[in-house]
């Protein structure tokens, strides 16, 4: 890090491949510039690191995100990309451990029980949910596939249980309409 007094350079940052030394990046419009000449060559250095381009992109451009609220401190740096490199790095490495453990987790925890197909059923019954709004699609699903009564539903969902009768009515209406154009295209 630089000694921000006004008799030492404020700062190195490329432009079109060329390395300037000064106080252009002094603005926060500095920040501009300093991210495109040199988001490139962070991808270019955390790819490897990472293994994963999309990973990659994730760390560099929140350690850019971190830099932009620090932009006034660390324009004053002798490379400012040294410390974005750094918080890539760092989170680059956080995200290592953290996928670590997860598979840590899920060795100990064994394979996932085996799931039934689908039927063709179940399928369309999923799809002629989606069309209806939320709130009914909530009331149906807590009614009638998780067997709750309508005072239960009520109280999940916030609201009077006449509310949630006229829910229940409007949504069993709009997906019978829906199951029942479903069974005339598979006839």
């Amino acid at each position: 890090m630089v000694d921000p007094s006004p008799s030492t350079p404020r700062g190195v940052y490329v432009d079109d491949g060329v390395r300037h030394l000064g106080s252009a990046m002094a603005s926060t419009e500095g920040f501009e510039a300093f991210y495109a000449g040199t988001v490139g060559r962070l991808l270019g250095q955390l790819l490897p690191v990472t293994g994963d381009l999309h990973e990659a992109e994730e760390v560099v451009q929140e350690a850019f995100a971190r830099a932009s609220v620090r932009w006034t401190r660390l324009r004053n740096y002798d490379v400012p990309e040294a410390w974005v490199r750094r918080v890539a790095l760092n989170l680059a490495a956080d995200r290592g451990r953290k996928l670590r453990r997860q598979a840590r987790a899920l060795v100990r925890l064994g394979p996932p029980p085996q799931v039934p197909a689908a039927s063709a059923e179940a399928v369309a019954l999923l799809e002629a949910l989606r069309t209806l709004p939320m709130r009914q699609r909530q009331a149906i699903v807590l009614h009638h596939l998780v067997d709750l009564s309508i005072e239960e539903v009520a109280a999940t969902l916030g609201t009077r249980p006449g509310a949630v009768k006229s829910l229940l009515a409007r949504g069993r209406r709009a997906l019978a309409n829906q199951l029942s154009d479903a069974e005339e295209v598979l006839s």
